[in-house]
């Protein structure tokens, strides 16, 4: 019997012997007064993880009482950071899994790889925990949904890290854009103009000892460790990261759908770029633009990993077109004119909470799932777009830059297009005769099955082959 149908098989006993259902401390789903102790763990605390340890202690009512990373190297630092601020020494947990079966444990925050997020995430609501994952949700599209499915069955509060949902100029952006006082949205667009350098070439070699290597692929295939491994590189590799798209991407991406009102997955998406600039071990692009199709609206989503020029005086943001002007940032350019003011003024609203994990706790608190800011089901959604863009991408072929590819040969496409092939040849200085550009498959999207229309091949990178005991689940038990 499995280790989660163990924990299954106790509490069906318990409901059976006493009618009580338990699974961590709040998941009979009461309230959590004002005065009680949230007790959370994070797991991941390498990169992102501690500020998911500066942004709790920050918070009232909130103790850190575990830390989960499988590089033994990173507790000191963090151990001493929150026994300094609060007196107590949290526990310290290798594996993920006894973290979740301590009854201590409130709640888990989840900064790990991405190929690890999804499945955190399901062990984590089945073991009756409250859960913040950071972004992107999913390693691929099926993943995602399941642990929209998980979470909705135990009932559990689950906040994605997209910090953009609690943003109060993005709220009152996506107000305008419903007001339609500047007209139809043509295009959202999202930029992640970000420089990445290259990784180089690193030798395979035995993983340092202070690092559990085989609970750090844990989802992921076997392979040999390398130093462009441990601790960050690994998102330039398909088998465990998403790209930029997926790494920095995604908070603009989430943003770059929040303002295209209802909108979910797309009916089509085109992606082309390719790794330019350097030869290196990373496998995904450091240059890209897709094209979704979402009827009125275009979404348009850039990423740059060489040095280049602000658009609209934006970098890593994301960019508005209107019939009647352009919003980038909180700048307004009135149709015709390259002068920014400021944002037509509207009222909006965010869920309560000081901040994204203010806004998780109070949710966690009041057992509101309707308070958060970035639902696990928004997460889910502007994930599955960048998976979308680099299934389009992975299943391309390279070809000459000219002529353009049918998707990318007119309107804002066109113009896009044009933007990245003169930054190439002037910011990156390459002749673009001698290069080749991939050019992604246009998929056509079935929103509702989250599939593809007759293309077994790309509905095939919806999922992976999972590693046992790590398996993401097919279906719910």
């Amino acid at each position: 019997m499995s280790r989660l149908t163990r924990r299954q098989f106790v509490q069906t006993s318990l409901v059976a012997a006493t009618g009580i259902a338990i699974g961590g401390t709040r998941s009979s789903g009461a309230v959590v007064g004002a005065n009680d102790t949230i007790r959370v763990a994070v797991a991941g605390i390498n990169g992102r993880g501690k500020s998911h340890v500066s942004e709790l202690l920050d918070q009232k009512g909130v103790q850190i009482v575990g830390l989960v990373d499988v590089d033994s190297r990173t507790f000191p630092s963090q151990v001493k950071e929150i026994k300094d601020k609060t007196g107590v020494e949290p526990k310290l947990f290798r594996d993920v899994r006894e973290a979740l079966d301590d009854p201590n444990i409130d709640a888990l925050t989840i900064a790990t790889p991405n190929h690890w997020h999804s499945l955190m995430t399901i062990w984590a609501c089945q073991a009756g925990k409250d859960v913040y994952v950071e972004k992107p949700c999913s390693h691929n599209v099926r993943e995602g949904r399941m642990a929209v499915e998980v979470a909705r069955k135990h009932q559990r509060i689950v906040q994605h890290g997209t910090q953009g949902r609690s943003s109060g100029t993005w709220a009152k952006v996506a107000e305008i854009v419903k007001s339609g006082q500047l007209g139809k949205l043509l295009v959202s667009r999202g930029l992640c103009y970000k420089k990445r350098d290259s990784i180089g070439f690193k030798k395979e070699t035995n993983p340092p000892p202070e690092v559990d290597f085989n609970l750090w692929l844990g989802p992921a295939q076997e392979m040999a460790y390398h130093a462009n491994l441990v601790p960050y590189n690994w998102h330039w590799f398909w088998e465990l990261g998403n790209g930029d798209i997926g790494n920095q991407g995604v908070h603009q991406m989430d943003i770059a759908r929040w303002m295209i009102p209802g909108a979910t997955l797309p009916k089509s998406v085109a992606s082309v770029g390719g790794r330019f600039g350097y030869e290196d071990q990373g496998e995904t692009p450091n240059t890209q633009v897709t094209v979704m199709d979402f009827g009125d609206t275009q979404l348009i989503f850039e990423v740059r990993g060489r040095p280049c020029e602000k658009y609209y005086g934006e970098m890593v943001g994301n960019i508005l077109h209107f019939e009647e002007g352009i919003i980038a940032g909180d700048h307004f350019y009135a149709k015709g004119s390259k002068t920014a003011g400021p944002l037509p003024k509207i009222e909006a609203t965010r869920g309560p909470g000081k901040g994204h994990f203010g806004n998780f706790i109070e949710a966690v608190r009041t057992r509101q799932q309707t308070a958060l800011n970035a639902d696990i089901l928004e997460g889910h959604y502007s994930s599955a777009l960048c998976h979308l863009a680099n299934i389009s991408y992975r299943l391309g072929e390279a070809t000459a830059f000219e002529p353009h590819a049918a998707e990318f040969d007119k309107g804002a496409s066109l113009e896009t297009l044009t933007r990245m092939e003169e930054h190439l040849m002037h910011d990156v200085k390459l002749n673009l005769k001698d290069q080749k550009l991939k050019v992604g498959r246009k998929l056509i999207v079935d929103a509702t099955k989250e599939a593809f229309v007759n293309d077994p091949a790309a509905d095939k990178l919806l999922t992976r082959e999972y590693r046992q005991p790590f398996a993401v689940p097919e279906k719910l038990a």
